[in-house]
């Protein structure tokens, strides 16, 4: 396999931004998931499970370090009060080095939403990551289908096929070396609408929990920090790295 894209998601929940090089540390992928937004009366976290609005702005790593949010009208809010406006609401714009409690939500019926209850989960430690030790994502061509690689959100787009066969082993990604863990439960983040013509669709999830067990590409972390570029190939390594 080698590496075709790279995403990152400066802004948990918010599209991320493609390049074409990045170093890979124990909190993933440089730039990626480095901050949230909070719901300062409840505690949680925002994300496009229960606002799914979250899907039609960017999030991007600014000159200087900061976060920045192309809004869907392309306007740039650099601070909490231009996306409080946005979304209608208080909101906290917070940086993964600040600490504090990470609560999300999750329905237990996608298919019902208005019904559902939303159940809450505890996320990872560090950057924004829904799971502890899931610090980088890869998906192949092959298991991407004809779906749109939006609806998945994975940081390495490779080609070929075969990811979940890497589970409990180590990839050599080019100066980084991954540990793979787990493959990637799937949520209703999967089903909702997107720019430019993603439309809400619930069976991309019905299809995933009837096709691949509910889960799709397999989530790693970093064992050896390195750079990663485009065109990587993606090698299995002996289990002393």
């Amino acid at each position: 396999m080698r590496v075709l894209e790279i995403w990152r998601y400066p802004v948990k929940s918010l599209q991320g931004e493609r390049v074409d090089a990045v170093e890979a540390d124990v909190q993933g992928l440089a730039g990626d998931r480095r901050w949230a937004l909070f719901d300062p009366a409840t505690g949680f976290g925002l994300t496009a499970r229960r606002r799914p609005e979250l899907l039609f702005a960017t999030g991007r790593v600014a000159d200087d370090g900061r976060a920045e949010v192309v809004l869907p009208d392309g306007a740039t809010a650099t601070d909490e009060a231009g996306l409080a406006r946005w979304l209608g609401s208080p909101v906290e714009l917070r940086h993964a080095d600040g600490g504090g409690a990470r609560r999300y939500e999750n329905p237990d019926d996608f298919e019902d939403e208005q019904g559902a209850t939303w159940s809450p989960f505890d996320g990872a430690n560090g950057a924004f990551h829904d799971g502890e030790g899931l610090t980088v994502s890869l998906l192949s061509t092959a298991t991407l289908g004809a779906w749109d690689r939006r609806r998945f959100r994975p940081n390495l787009l490779v080609d070929g096929a075969g990811e979940d066969d890497l589970v409990g082993r180590e990839v050599r990604v080019g100066g980084a070396v991954l540990a793979v863990a787990e493959r990637i439960p799937r949520c209703v983040m999967t089903t909702r609408p997107q720019p430019d013509g993603i439309d809400r669709d619930l069976d991309v999830l019905r299809t995933v929990h009837r096709e691949h067990g509910g889960l799709l590409a397999v989530g790693a972390s970093v064992r050896r920090p390195g750079r990663i570029a485009v065109g990587d190939t993606v090698e299995t390594v002996g289990t002393d790295g």
